[in-house]
């Protein structure tokens, strides 16, 4: 690339070193507002701080704005029908939208009934703003941290592919990259391999949040452990105690296979696989919490088994059974912290709660699309293995210093 379209500078610690793919534009869809916000207020923050000798070349035309958020809507019929409305032009742009899927505290009327969106509302209203950009945009980014249809992405007799299904349709709109979260199943991306597809884990931003939040930890391999719930999460467990250089333990479940209640197998029990955890703290680590069952469950079986202290941390905090089991459970002493993200909506009741820790997603999804705009290399971002060890020396010198006062 010539020298003359180069720019460096520091968003943080990330150092830009390319031109922009084309005019930045964030397109959040209904439920994603105030976390699109958030996301919007740290780009505009670096690049008015970013300074640049090309900056008013034309390749950087519209490169600092006060806002990155394109206007759009999806306004519905009496019918309960819907279309897809961007509001100013779009032409030449590269576009990110910012889809909560899983958001159903939104309504909608249908002759004069009131409807709550449902993740298919959500998707069909992705697929209208996207066509609304079509043939305009320059490049289309979807970021969905809950993969919409996720847990769908296997064929077990005669059931659908619905995952890979959407994927494709993403694909063939002409959607560029897709950015999502902890995934239920990575390998999904095959349906779309001459398409990018991220599966991003918020390892760091756990590790990062539980040090700030508990200031007693003693993270070695002596006195903490980390925990899947299952065996399908494995994988998960062991990159987070290869990071904090732990030892890690498993269940698995015993399901009965007679018997098909809301829409899986009951669990019968919960077996453990794994070194003890008498007097230690311990991390269950999941994709998602659904209804909690299976994390309260494995909770209570390592509290059984003398378990110090019961952290969860999980992306995605559904909480489809409610709250009350959650705060009975921590009133016992079963578990001390629930982490999940912000990725994905929060009713207030939640954010209320004792046991409850929000992990702030919006600086790292911001981090993303400033490099994604840039075309530079996601690899160091997506390996946080420099800033974990970092943040564990930081954490070890500041209780070092606390117990010598």
């Amino acid at each position: 690339m010539a020298e003359d379209n180069r720019t460096v500078s520091r968003p943080g610690a990330r150092e830009i070193a390319t031109i922009p793919a084309g005019p930045l534009g964030l397109v959040p869809l209904k439920g994603c507002e105030s976390f699109a916000e958030k996301i919007d207020s740290y780009l505009v923050k670096w690049r008015k701080e970013r300074q640049s000798e090309h900056k008013d070349n034309i390749l950087f035309a519209g490169y600092q704005k006060d806002s990155y958020i394109v206007k759009a809507d999806c306004p519905r019929f009496g019918s309960g029908e819907a279309k897809g409305v961007i509001k100013s032009s779009v032409r030449g742009d590269d576009l990110y939208f910012i889809s909560d899927v899983t958001n159903n505290s939104l309504t909608y009327s249908v002759g004069g009934l009131e409807n709550r969106y449902s993740p298919d509302d959500h998707f069909a209203d992705l697929k209208r703003l996207i066509a609304a950009a079509s043939g305009r945009a320059k490049r289309m980014t979807v970021i969905m941290p809950f993969l919409y249809e996720g847990r769908i992405n296997k064929r077990e007799g005669r059931e659908s592919l619905d995952c890979a299904q959407v994927l494709q349709e993403l694909a063939d709109m002409g959607v560029c990259n897709i950015i999502t979260f902890d995934a239920h199943e990575p390998r999904v991306q095959n349906a779309i391999p001459l398409r990018e597809f991220e599966t991003v884990s918020p390892n760091y931003q756990y590790i990062k949040t539980l040090l700030n939040t508990v200031d007693d930890l003693d993270v070695d391999s002596e006195h903490m452990m980390v925990i899947s719930p299952d065996e399908g999460g494995m994988g998960r467990a062991i990159f987070f105690a290869n990071l904090l250089g732990l030892d890690m333990g498993m269940f698995y479940k015993r399901r009965d296979y007679t018997k098909f209640v809301n829409g899986k197998n009951p669990v019968v029990a919960h077996e453990f696989l794994g070194a003890s955890v008498e007097g230690k703290d311990v991390v269950i680590i999941d994709d998602m919490i659904s209804s909690g069952e299976s994390m309260l469950d494995v909770a209570r079986e390592l509290k059984r088994r003398k378990a110090r202290r019961v952290y969860g941390c999980a992306a995605f905090g559904l909480f489809t059974g409610g709250l009350v089991e959650f705060d009975r459970a921590y009133e016992e002493g079963v578990i001390e912290k629930i982490l999940t993200t912000n990725m994905i909506y929060q009713t207030p009741e939640l954010l209320e709660r004792e046991w409850y820790v929000n992990v702030d997603m919006a600086k790292y999804i911001a981090l993303l699309i400033d490099c994604l705009n840039h075309d530079n290399s996601l690899t160091d971002l997506l390996s946080p293995v420099g800033r974990v060890n970092q943040r564990l020396e930081e954490y070890r010198c500041r209780r070092k210093a606390s117990q010598t006062e």
